[in-house]
């Protein structure tokens, strides 16, 4: 079968390629790249600009005559690649406004983009229309708005997806929903609120391709070692306020039996391997499952504090606290569950094995790409 992967977070469709490889099927993924993280990607749809002079002059020509620069030129690229980019039996969308761009234009390249192939769907894996309208009415105990509502953040608006809430947005996710053979959810978040859609045709969750994660054993030998990576557009829409809260009261009685390393905003390729050292990961908070960096870092053995919510330990029929750490909106209780582990270093090793076992069992990256094939035949 031949493949077209369109767009990509957190190396996702990266991964499930690798998998539908193996599977012997021809894959191709035509992507811009994922900010500062530079996933690989066959067909490139460069972004020219997003910084310095050029975005001076996009903003510019945005503000006097609503014509967005970079939409245009992202579409340009698209029809200049039509040959590469049509005749494949399945296309796959990661979401809704895959290539960052206006409305109207994210319309125009999913119908150019449909019209050259056969079968369309859809990746609900990142905001969207339906999982941000679910938070919005505050159906979660708390979610990914939790930060933007309760007025902590102000800052970085953009990365709440509220943008899918306005009309023009509303639009082109009903024009979609009326084209595609079906969505694909990739973790319980994005589950919850497809429930019942008559085009959603189940969760499969993130392929992780572990032949490139190797498994190291836990070696406690001084310090226990806690990682935390935060990106800082979206610093209080994963909860790192929160996450170094509870980091400062832990540090006040165990600065001796801890090591705390803290980057910000590193490329992927640094940031997978900054972290090889660690025994304890802090991810993110306002989650119920678990994103791309956490699975990753589990498969590598890490203890990763994450959305581990009681609807995911149903799903899987698992035990709180022998996989991951759920990390709620609050640090006294992060605080707390670092300091048992601190306190009892077996279960990190225990967590860690049992992480790794279950991103082999659940997440690995050939029987995830089997799922997607099942569920795309059965919808065609």
């Amino acid at each position: 079968m031949k493949i077209l992967l369109v767009g990509e977070y957190s190396r996702l469709h990266n991964s499930l390629k690798e998998g539908l490889e193996q599977l012997n099927h021809d894959v191709s993924i035509v992507a811009p790249f994922d900010g500062f993280k530079k996933y690989n990607v066959d067909i490139l749809i460069k972004k020219k600009y997003q910084n310095g002079l050029k975005q001076k002059i996009k903003n510019a020509l945005f503000y006097l005559f609503h014509f967005d620069l970079e939409s245009y030129n992202v579409k340009k690229q698209i029809i200049e690649h039509r040959s590469k980019l049509s005749n494949y039996d399945v296309v796959q969308f990661i979401n809704e406004a895959s290539f960052g761009c206006t409305p109207r234009t994210e319309k125009v390249i999913f119908d150019l983009i449909s019209s050259w192939n056969k079968d369309i769907f859809l990746l609900s894996c990142g905001t969207d229309y339906i999982s941000v309208s679910y938070a919005n009415e505050n159906k979660f105990r708390y979610s990914i708005l939790t930060p933007y509502k309760n007025g902590i953040d102000r800052n970085y608006v953009s990365a709440y997806g509220l943008k899918y809430l306005t009309p023009k947005f509303k639009a082109l996710h009903a024009h979609i929903y009326k084209t595609i053979k079906g969505v694909i959810a990739s973790d319980i978040d994005y589950h919850i609120p497809l429930k019942n859609h008559p085009k959603y045709l189940g969760l499969i969750p993130n392929p992780i391709n572990t032949n490139l994660l190797e498994f190291h054993p836990t070696i406690l030998k001084d310090k226990i070692i806690i990682f935390h990576g935060i990106n800082a557009h979206n610093y209080y829409k994963k909860g790192n306020n929160i996450f170094e809260e509870a980091l400062a009261i832990v540090n006040k009685d165990y600065s001796d039996r801890i090591k705390i390393v803290t980057v910000t905003s590193l490329p992927y390729d640094q940031y997978i391997k900054a972290y090889d050292e660690a025994h304890i990961l802090l991810d993110q908070i306002y989650a119920y499952d678990q994103g791309y960096n956490a699975l990753e870092a589990m498969a590598k053995g890490k203890v990763v504090f994450t959305g581990a919510e009681q609807e995911w330990l149903d799903y899987y029929n698992i035990e709180e606290d022998t996989i991951a750490i759920n990390a709620l909106p609050d640090a006294k209780a992060i605080a707390k569950k670092l300091i048992w582990l601190i306190e009892n270093p077996e279960k990190i090793s225990e967590i860690s094995r049992n992480a790794r076992q279950f991103i082999e069992k659940h997440h690995h990256y050939i029987s995830s790409a089997e799922q997607y094939l099942n569920l795309w035949n059965k919808a065609i």
